[in-house]
């Protein structure tokens, strides 16, 4: 297993120092330690952490604006930590993709356990998510070479079969993918009319 890399977001240096030697001792890596908002963005762009454990009282930015920002880039996982874990907050951290939420003063034997199931339901989200992509990207292309050969099937008279061989051997012969052949097929299309 690889060493997990943890940015920490808190205004209070003391409670970030205890966090960090619990963390260190435990034997994940803070990378990056910030007291406000805004530098947890910047900084989780930067340095692309595999999670920020962040107070829900950050200074300049509000923490939660700062975990919708991280989920909607799909940045990094986030563990919110709270003097309190009142259930306002807590839905409305679970509401802006909060993973985990720890209620201070945080008890190291929580914080392993905590971590390692966020961090392997982050992974699985960022699979399902590429493999969303990968369906859409594949779909997408199915429907470009289906109006491609369309339009060959009209405008040339060809059978199904034929146009698809005709763009798949298009395709070969100028390097390109499929899909790239169809849409310059289309494109070709409307420039005719």
């Amino acid at each position: 297993m690889s060493e997990i890399r943890i940015l920490l977001a808190d205004e209070d240096v003391r409670s970030r120092d205890i966090l960090r030697k619990a963390l260190d001792a435990l034997d994940y890596l803070v990378i990056g330690e910030v007291a406000d908002g805004s530098s947890v963005v910047s900084l989780t762009r930067q340095l692309l952490p595999d999670l920020v454990m962040m107070d829900a009282h950050v200074s300049h930015t509000s923490a939660l604006v700062v975990a919708e920002t991280l989920r909607n880039e799909h940045l990094a996982p986030i563990i919110m930590m709270a003097q309190h874990g009142d259930r306002e907050l807590v839905e409305a951290a679970r509401e802006v993709g909060v993973l985990g939420f720890l209620v201070k003063p945080i008890k190291k034997s929580e914080l392993l356990p905590t971590i390692e199931v966020i961090r392997a339901r982050w992974v699985e989200q960022h699979a399902r998510r590429q493999e969303l992509s990968q369906l859409r990207d594949k779909l997408e292309t199915r429907k470009v070479i289906e109006r491609a050969k369309g339009y060959l099937m009209d405008s040339q008279g060809l059978q199904e079969a034929e146009a698809f061989r005709k763009i798949q051997r298009l395709a070969m012969n100028s390097r390109k993918t499929m899909r790239e052949v169809a849409q310059a097929i289309l494109l070709a299309q409307q420039l005719k009319h």
